[in-house]
């Protein structure tokens, strides 16, 4: 028998949401909020009534029967630290999507959304591999300095969903391949999969790894002090040159890889340069990650929307290849992965995890 479910992904301005029958889209849409409609509340939280009315509000507008619904999936947010997999809302869970325990971000309605409409319909409520997914071993958290340990925040969802489906697609489980997957977006992150685990992954938000489009990546720590106490910039000043106006955004002012590719072939030279860099840095990560693996790598996964660029991908071939074959997913179907993480634990292929 099918499943139709209704799938929230919250982002800061935006509500995308999916209605799925079994794996198949039925219709999408995203819902767009001006910074004068987020500005009247104070917290994440307080957001919760005002998107839950424009969510059952498109979908009655749409004349679409919520009885019919059999499963409810949301966005996982800032938890706790934990294992990939699909979790039930449970009411642990929904207290530390509420306080944002490891943060406050948008993606933490995904989940408060999909328990209060999934308790009003009477139907299970689950997150998928948020970005705080944590399977390290502990060998990759040393940093050198003990206060700060590597942490793992990564493009889990997308990760997952495509080492998954390469799995599925070759006819072999998950946790029997020794993958390398590349997540190319607005940020970057290069994980090594093994055993269903990543036990290594480049940190894709704030200081780790390969530069991208808006943040950047790994930087001489000792110039960074020396920025710091400069007096030039306060704390949120220099964090946005790390995250948000660092990478492509520092050096060209463009976080769009296409414009970027388009700049470098019309002969901008500062264009082709950062981008040969952006390319580097990036097999340099795939090459470290197949040390984690002992050299015993299945298969490279690259995705993410500069995935979309063949020239991009062809130049990471020519450098990387020698490792494994190259396997290309373009782009970031989350609505897809999120229909996906719930209909596993309800077609019975994996239980829900605990929180």
């Amino acid at each position: 028998m099918s499943i139709k479910s209704l799938i929230i992904n919250p982002g800061s301005t935006s509500t995308k949401i999916g209605v799925f029958e079994d794996e198949t889209l039925l219709f999408e849409e995203t819902l767009r909020h001006s910074t004068e409609e987020i500005s009247q509340y104070a917290t994440i939280f307080e957001q919760k009534d005002f998107r839950k009315k424009i969510i059952t509000d498109l979908l009655t507008g749409k004349g679409f029967d919520m009885k019919s619904l059999g499963m409810v999936v949301g966005r996982g947010g800032m938890l706790k630290p934990i294992p990939g997999g699909t979790y039930a809302v449970t009411d642990a869970l929904l207290e530390d999507l509420k306080v944002g325990v490891s943060g406050q971000h948008a993606s933490n309605l995904g989940g408060i959304l999909a328990r209060e409409i999934g308790d009003e319909l009477g139907i299970p409520s689950y997150i998928v591999d948020p970005v705080v997914v944590d399977e390290l071993e502990s060998v990759a958290r040393f940093s050198g300095v003990p206060e700060l340990p590597r942490v793992s925040i990564f493009h889990a969802l997308n990760q997952k969903a495509v080492a998954k489906r390469y799995a599925k697609e070759v006819g072999k489980s998950y946790d029997s391949l020794r993958l390398i997957v590349v997540h190319m977006g607005g940020g970057v992150s290069v994980g090594a999969h093994v055993g269903g685990r990543v036990i290594d992954v480049f940190n894709a938000l704030d200081g780790d790894g390969a530069f991208s489009p808006e943040r950047a990546g790994g930087v001489p720590s000792g110039a960074l002090i020396k920025m710091c106490f400069s007096g030039k910039y306060n704390e949120k000043e220099v964090y946005k040159k790390i995250c948000g106006n660092g990478g492509f955004n520092a050096y060209l002012g463009t976080n769009d890889m296409r414009e970027v590719t388009r700049r470098a072939n019309a002969g901008d030279k500062e264009a082709a340069a950062a981008k040969e860099a952006f390319i580097y840095q990036v097999c340099k990560d795939i090459g470290s990650m197949a040390c984690v693996l002992e050299g015993k790598v299945d298969q490279i996964i690259v995705t993410g929307g500069i995935a979309y660029g063949a020239e991009v991908v062809e130049a990471m071939k020519k450098m990387a290849g020698w490792i494994a074959p190259f396997t290309v997913y373009p782009g970031e179907d989350e609505l897809l992965a999120l229909v996906q993480g719930g209909l596993r634990v309800m077609n019975g292929e994996e239980k829900a995890m605990e929180y």
